[in-house]
């Protein structure tokens, strides 16, 4: 229960500037890890972003919709999907950076 409460109020400091962008909160777990690892198959990103596999599939398609990621399939196997951030998923990172980055020093 601490956990579920020190995570809460963690991110009630970031749901503003999300909300301010239309963006979730797994939504930017997603372009986090996708911003800081590159391509990343779709089942190690749901793990990586602590997101449900089914949950995933709706995220990708919005995130692709706003041009954020781009989605390929894997070489060598059809089935399997890499996924990476596109530019304009970056260019949100980067707008973002200095008002997380005073999110962040308030925290510390």
């Amino acid at each position: 229960m601490a956990l579920l409460h020190a995570r809460e109020v963690v991110m009630a400091r970031f749901r503003p500037m999300l909300a301010a962008h239309d963006v979730t909160e797994q939504q930017w777990r997603v372009l986090r890890v996708l911003s800081e690892a590159g391509s990343v198959e779709a089942t190690e990103l749901a793990d990586r972003a602590s997101v449900l596999p089914p949950s995933l599939t709706r995220i990708i398609k919005a995130l692709e919709g706003r041009k954020f990621i781009t989605r390929n399939k894997a070489e060598g196997d059809g089935r399997r999907v890499v996924l990476t951030i596109a530019p304009a998923g970056s260019a949100l990172i980067d707008a973002l950076s200095p008002e997380r980055r005073v999110i962040y020093d308030d925290i510390e």
